[in-house]
């Protein structure tokens, strides 16, 4: 399994400068340092940078290792960010409770410089490994593009951010026209070559950092448009349906047109702690069903 190299962001926390020049010298070869001097600046380092790991000293004054720990690993965008536990301590009870916390690995001072790069590079090669199944396991194997369960994920999380701010969400569904009709004519494997072009084109047409597209199942694909009201949804549903039809995959079979189509269905609504995303996806699914029912090769939205 070949699986890309990046470069790693490593997150050096202790209040010793000379500790940390040591091993900043000993480490710079895995990859970028960073340091900090004391929890608060960790947990906000690793907030905004997401280090691949973070080798982290107990005994500092203030907020100490253990604190630390526990707060980023109580933290969701923090959680799964190694941490290792640099301290003079050898109680076996203090190691329990960092592991306990959620550490995955001690190194005791005074440091053995070999020890803790190898510690560390094993515990990169164990993320790296670990980022890349997750990011497999996100994306839909024929297509390229985010699955079902992206999908399922990413909704969940941007509804959650929204009712939090009482913002907007906007969900399209769109389907393929005619897709079992394509199959017959040209083949299953064509099929598969029409399924990936058109899951490009929508993918490519949505740019903001929360919108996503993803195959929903089969000839559907599902496109999530946080902050987008109603005029934005068909706006974008609109671009969508242009970049399918731009396309011009031959499509003989096909009762709307000389070539591939979609039809949109799309919702709206207004977070708060009483909707439900069932009730967005059923409402958008309403709303397709009627794009068909109308001719296909259209927008619905409402």
């Amino acid at each position: 399994m070949n699986i890309p190299e990046t470069a790693s962001k490593i997150l050096i926390v202790d209040d010793e400068p000379l500790n940390i020049e040591v091993m900043s010298g000993a480490l710079e070869e895995l990859g970028d340092i960073m340091f900090a001097i004391n929890g608060e600046e960790a947990i906000q380092l690793a907030l905004s940078e997401k280090p691949d790991i973070i080798v982290l000293d107990i005994m500092m004054p203030g907020m100490d290792g253990y604190e630390t720990c526990r707060r980023l690993k109580d933290n969701p965008e923090t959680e799964n960010i190694p941490v290792i536990f640099a301290t003079a301590m050898t109680d076996r009870a203090d190691e329990a409770k960092g592991f306990d916390l959620g550490a995955v690995d001690y190194v005791t001072k005074p440091i053995v410089l070999p020890i803790v790069v190898a510690r560390v590079r094993n515990h990169l090669q164990l993320k790296r490994y670990r980022d890349y199944l997750e990011t497999i396991a996100f994306v839909d194997g024929l297509t390229g593009i985010p699955n079902r369960r992206s999908f399922d994920q990413h909704i969940r999380s941007e509804w959650q951010r929204g009712t939090r701010t009482n913002g907007e969400l906007s969900l399209l569904l769109i389907d393929i026209d005619h897709f079992k009709q394509y199959n017959d004519t040209y083949g299953h494997q064509a099929g598969d070559a029409c399924l990936t072009l058109v899951a490009k084109a929508l993918s490519s047409s949505v740019h903001r950092p929360g919108d996503l597209v993803a195959r929903y199942g089969g000839e559907e694909f599902v496109c999530v448009l946080p902050s987008t009201n109603l005029d934005g949804a068909e706006l974008i549903g609109s671009t969508l349906r242009e970049a399918v039809n731009f396309l011009k995959i031959p499509h003989k079979s096909s009762s709307v047109c000389g070539h591939v189509t979609i039809s949109v269905g799309g919702a709206w609504v207004q977070l708060d702690q009483s909707k439900e995303i069932g009730d967005l996806i059923s409402a958008a699914d309403e709303n397709l069903y009627k794009s068909k029912s109308d001719g296909r090769d259209r927008v619905t939205v409402g």
